[in-house]
């Protein structure tokens, strides 16, 4: 049930030549989900090797906007010489109108195509090989492809196997048609969706229609054990499918960018690919897991630290819910540095990351009833 690209035929490929992130200021540290949840810093660092997260004051599409501004600016291009907008994520600010409409408006770049793209923790990845493929077919030149997560909104903060692990941030890359082989040029993309039961959020969707459910009234299935196993395979398999096909070996690849779910997943992957941990790059202690936001962030963060060096392989794998995976394999090109920089900025945040989540918290729920007893429809598909 896998599908693949077996590498790039066409003499059209997809550069990227921008990139920009926007993290939060406002940093949850361990300690702070310790004054309401059962737990600990040691807890949780020994379970999943973060330390803190950042918790956002503004909207997703404020933070999808001023990334992509960022990365418009670091590749030289105008809003308006854009042909499309990706928004990957599942943090929508509404169904409809979508969310990448808003940050064209945002953006003013009034030309281009707009669309939104849910693949729960894969969504950039997915976005980065759905853009590739437009640009290889001729339907667009450019494209921007935004990775971008709220989910402070929508966690449920009683819940500390969830809650200890999810964070807020955006990242975004332009990608430009050349003819030089660079960018993405092989992936390996699939969903083992037997397992799909093991991440759900309830509490979206027309399933719950009439239940009385408002946004923050969520209750999150997650089975951790399950979820580790796949996540490992499926990330493993994909990565040794898209380098043999490549004929390429873990020695020729000069970074890995995995999705930052848990350092002890990442590591069994690691292992499993057979690329030492110092040829890959972790901000998961630092950011938690941002789902769709994580690879794209890593990415912005590698470039700036100078890990990636021009003309290098590069490999991206991830999981999500669904459960959805995926590994990309990414040939960089000549340049590494920004040709610019965008002048914008968030707007101060005057609260601390616990303030805004103790609002958050105090929002979920207002009429004490059970959120398992609310939270959980007869429908056959629900109890799946």
């Amino acid at each position: 049930m896998t599908r693949d690209s077996e590498g790039i035929k066409a003499t059209q490929y997809a550069a990227i030549t921008g990139w920009g992130s926007c993290m939060p200021p406002a940093v949850l540290s361990n300690n702070d989900l310790s004054t309401f949840l059962d737990t600990s810093d040691e807890w949780i660092i020994t379970r999943t090797g973060m330390k803190e997260r950042r918790i956002s004051h503004v909207s997703a599409t404020e933070m999808a906007t001023l990334a992509a501004k960022r990365a418009l600016a670091c590749a030289g291009l105008n809003p308006t010489d854009l042909d499309l907008v990706i928004y990957g994520g599942v943090s929508n600010e509404e169904l409809c109108p979508n969310s990448a409409s808003g940050v064209q408006f945002s953006l003013g770049a009034s030309n281009a195509a707009s669309m939104d793209l849910n693949t729960a923790c894969t969504s950039f990845c997915y976005g980065l090989a759905a853009a590739t493929a437009m640009i290889q077919a001729g339907q667009v030149r450019n494209a921007v492809v935004i990775g971008v997560e709220l989910i402070s909104r929508y966690m449920d903060w009683t819940n500390r196997n969830v809650a200890v692990l999810f964070g807020d941030g955006a990242a975004a890359v332009v990608l430009e048609a050349t003819d030089q082989e660079e960018g993405l040029l092989a992936s390996v993309l699939g969903c083992d969706a037997e397992a799909r039961h093991t991440l759900r959020v309830r509490g979206f969707g027309c399933s719950y229609s009439g239940y009385g459910i408002t946004l923050g009234d969520t209750f999150w299935d997650f089975d951790g054990q399950q979820i580790f196993k796949r996540a490992v395979l499926g990330m493993s398999r994909a990565s040794s499918e898209v380098l043999n096909r490549s004929a390429l070996t873990a020695d020729d690849i000069s970074l890995v960018i995995p999705h930052q779910a848990n350092l002890r997943i990442i590591e069994s992957v690691a292992k499993h690919t057979g690329i030492p941990m110092e040829r890959v790059m972790l901000t998961v202690e630092k950011y938690g897991n941002m789902s769709a936001a994580t690879v794209p962030v890593a990415l912005v963060e590698a470039l700036s630290e100078g890990r990636i060096e021009p003309n290098s392989w590069i490999l991206m794998p991830a999981f999500g819910g669904g459960l959805t995976y995926c590994s990309l394999l990414v040939k960089w090109g000549d340049r590494v540095t920004p040709l610019g920089e965008s002048p914008d900025e968030l707007p101060p945040c005057t609260e601390s990351a616990l303030e805004l989540v103790n609002r958050v918290r105090g929002n979920q729920d207002p009429h004490g009833r059970s959120k398992d007893g609310l939270l959980s429809p007869t429908f056959p598909e629900m109890r799946s």
